[in-house]
């Protein structure tokens, strides 16, 4: 079994104040600070107030400044507790922060407000002249609403030679007022008599109230009426209908005719009883006239006299008492409630206080209470009729931000009678809940070449808790890429989560990378969560196919001899190029745009090897000049393009001069320089006729290469970041070209290394240049030949 604490402290009549009624609001009753030892500035911050039943809670009130308990509204003694001796007004004065209640009891004390008033302002007495000296004749009493000294207290007479007056307090505590005849009367003298009867209070200062006596002299009147009981004695329950009989008094009187006919009147009653009873005047019958409830009022008490025709009376008392009927619901007040709760509240917290009243008596006013099942909290009992609500389990606002509590209340009458009070509790935010991204990981996609600004992403979180609770701030963790901050390469937006590019971003250098996103709420302490985003950066075609061979650095020409035996598909050169792009982007096909013979060769279309399509005729032109063209496959398609030199020739002497062969991609040059050199050679035909002379006589005398040294062959460059892909655009190991001249010997030496492509014409021989002429020079003399042997 789990027991609960509820730390709220219960005290039964801890304070008591008695006062005067009639005290003008705003006066001081006293100081509930003081009286209880509390500190004053915690009574507002504890919300301090006073509670009591609805018909006493706008009597008195607690002044926050000074800590008084004050008079708020006129309080009435009367008007409140009527007859009775004690009034008592019961108040609590209920604290929060932690909950507290302290039980107040104002005593009402009476002050000499009412005057005593007679019953009738006239009272008629009919007495017979043969009336004998010391005959009573009772008169009604005088009323005052107040109690104590402060009600009759002192009747007197006017002077006069006839009558004098008699006091007499009766086993009930009223006073019985009678005139006693001094001295007989003489109808022949006095027909009537006007005597002033004054009642006095005992109050400070005195009132008093007046009747005039009016006394009728007549004939004998020998008897006076004679009630059947002193006292009668009724009892009906509440709530009866109007004229409803409740008692009858009777009284006889044993003289005949006038003198023997009785009437009945009320001597004494209170404005209370007066306003629900009436009594008929001849034949005594008291009926209900008005609303009787036994909680306003269970007692009655009044006197009823009964008259002669002629003024002789005699008087009883009629008590009437009401029962009580369960006729009242039990009403349900809420004393105190901490709304709205936190969420993280222990298991047994109080949160509200609930007091419930039943004006009812007895069984009919036993109440029980309690709260419906589905609900995380129970009532726990305290003292009479006071509940303590208390949690019984966690709550969580984010399941269940809202509770309607119904508190149901019986009472224990036949039938029962019950009612309920539903009160709408709200559950407070805390920050318990970190932001939680939608997806575990995210992934962006940016082509590269992108504009700084760009959006990348975007990343959400959520945050079920609520206000600055549930506000969430994206932030980028500090992280590097490729040693640079990462705030140089991203941002993000604090409120919306959008990533953005700050700068362009070059597939070639890095391909992807990752980034750390906070999500933080804004909550005391703030809670926060991480999740990675991976950029990857996709590649665009901004990258030309590149030429490796043959090289376009420098301002040479690259010139490779084929052997006239060459037969159809044999490998004549190899065109090498890479593309820094990567995809589709990198792949390459190999294109020839123009040649001298279109026929004659042909290129791979992804391997870039030229080769012969046919066997060599010897019509061929000894020079063929091709122009080779590289494509990648991006969108849009970018290129490079080549010139290829190829002698068909089996030795360097039947080769032309090489300083003929040019670049086809510069046409219009070549075409000046054709004209200059038809001018030089009609201007300077002897002295070409003396340069071949002299060359062929150096031939003679001394064998050398020819041309004075080992060609130069330039190696393949790969740049650092170009890579292979699938064997396309890049040499592959299994073509090596390596070509050489030998110097110390008349004729010129080319060794022929075998290609591990079987396809590659096998020329394993030495092709012996024998002397002849070059053909004509180029204009453009200070190109140095470059001669590529394939094997």
């Amino acid at each position: 079994m789990c027991g609960f604490v509820v730390f709220v402290h219960f005290t039964s009549g801890d304070l008591s104040f008695s006062i005067p009624e009639e005290m003008r609001p705003g006066s001081v009753v006293g100081n509930l600070a003081k009286d209880l030892g509390l500190e004053v500035g915690k009574l507002s911050t504890r919300k301090a107030r006073i509670d009591s039943e609805e018909k006493y809670q706008h009597y008195c009130d607690v002044d926050f400044k000074t800590g008084n308990f004050v008079v708020k509204e006129r309080i009435d003694r009367e008007e409140l507790c009527g007859e009775k001796v004690s009034c008592i007004v019961k108040f609590e004065l209920v604290l929060e922060n932690p909950l507290e209640l302290h039980r107040i009891l104002l005593l009402i004390q009476d002050v000499n407000d009412n005057s005593p008033v007679f019953p009738k302002d006239t009272i008629k007495l009919e007495i017979r002249e043969s009336a004998d000296k010391g005959t009573r004749y009772r008169v009604n009493e005088a009323h005052d609403a107040d109690i104590g000294r402060n009600t009759v207290k002192l009747y007197s007479l006017q002077n006069n030679e006839h009558f004098v007056l008699s006091i007499r307090e009766d086993s009930d505590g009223s006073n019985n007022v009678e005139l006693v005849l001094d001295k007989e009367l003489d109808r022949e003298k006095e027909h009537d008599l006007n005597l002033v009867l004054v009642a006095a209070d005992g109050g400070n200062p005195q009132r008093s109230g007046t009747a005039v006596i009016h006394v009728t002299v007549l004939d004998a009147n020998d008897n006076a009426p004679v009630f059947s009981q002193a006292v009668y004695k009724a009892s009906l329950p509440e709530n009866v209908p109007s004229y409803t009989v409740v008692a009858t008094v009777n009284a006889s009187d044993a003289d005949e005719g006038v003198n023997g006919e009785v009437t009945y009147e009320f001597s004494r009653i209170s404005e209370r009883a007066r306003k629900v009873f009436s009594l008929n005047t001849k034949t005594g019958e008291i009926k209900v006239t008005g609303i009787i409830d036994f909680e306003s009022n269970s007692k009655y008490e009044m006197r009823v006299d009964a008259k002669d025709g002629y003024g002789l009376s005699s008087d009883c008392k009629v008590m009437i008492d009401v029962t009580d009927v369960n006729d009242n619901a039990p009403v349900i007040y809420l004393k105190s409630m901490k709304n709205p709760i936190a969420e993280n509240v222990m298991p047994g917290t109080e949160v509200g206080i609930i007091n419930v009243q039943d004006r009812d008596s007895d069984n009919n006013g036993q109440v029980r209470c309690s709260i419906q099942d589905n609900v995380p909290f129970k009532l726990v009992p305290s003292i009479k009729n006071y509940y303590s609500l208390v949690t019984t389990g966690q709550l969580d606002r984010e399941i269940i931000s809202d509770f309607n509590i119904t508190f149901i209340a019986t009472d224990g009458g036949s039938p029962p009678l019950s009612s309920s009070k539903i009160v709408q509790l709200s559950v407070a935010d805390v920050n318990d809940n970190p932001p939680v991204f939608e997806e575990q990981s995210y992934s962006a996609y940016v082509t590269e070449n992108n504009k700084s600004g760009s959006t990348l992403c975007s990343v959400t979180a959520r945050d079920p808790d609520l206000k600055q609770n549930g506000t969430v701030i994206y932030s980028l963790l500090p992280g590097e890429v490729n040693g640079a901050p990462m705030s140089s390469y991203l941002s993000i937006n604090g409120d919306t989560g959008m990533i953005h590019a700050v700068r362009s971003f070059d597939y070639e250098q890095f391909r992807n990378f990752k980034v750390y996103v906070m999500a933080r709420d804004n909550g005391s302490p703030p809670l926060s969560s991480n999740v990675t985003v991976s950029v990857f950066i996709t590649d665009m075609n901004d990258n030309s196919p590149q030429i490796l061979y043959p090289s376009l650095e420098s301002n040479s020409f690259m010139t490779e001899l084929v052997p006239k035996a060459a037969q159809g598909g044999s490998l004549v050169s190899k065109v090498i190029a890479v593309d820094a792009d990567s995809g589709q982007n990198a792949w390459l096909t190999y294109h020839i745009v123009k040649s001298t013979d279109p026929g004659l060769f042909t290129i791979g279309l992804l391997s870039g090897e030229i080769r012969t399509q046919r066997d060599i005729l010897e019509s061929d032109s000894v020079k063929q000049n091709l122009i080779v063209s590289v494509k990648d496959n991006g969108q849009p398609s970018l290129s490079a393009s080549c010139s290829m030199y190829l002698l068909i020739s089996d030795n360097l002497a039947e080769v032309p001069d090489l300083k003929d062969v040019s670049y086809d991609d510069k046409y219009s040059k070549l075409t000046s320089y054709l004209i200059i050199a038809l001018v030089c050679v009609s201007t300077f035909f002897l002295t070409f006729i003396i340069i071949i002379l002299g060359v062929r006589f150096c031939r003679l005398r001394k064998p050398k290469l020819l041309f004075d040294g080992a060609v130069a062959i330039p190696s393949a460059y790969l740049p650092p970041n170009y890579a292979e892909v699938d064997g396309r655009g890049t040499l592959r190991s299994t073509y090596n070209y390596d070509a050489y001249l030998t110097t110390g010997s008349r004729t010129s030496d080319f060794k022929f290394v075998s290609s591990y492509n079987d396809d590659t014409l096998p020329a394993h021989q030495t092709l012996r240049k024998s002397p002849t002429h070059f053909f004509e020079a180029s204009a453009d003399s200070d190109i140095s030949p470059q001669v590529r042997i394939p094997e």
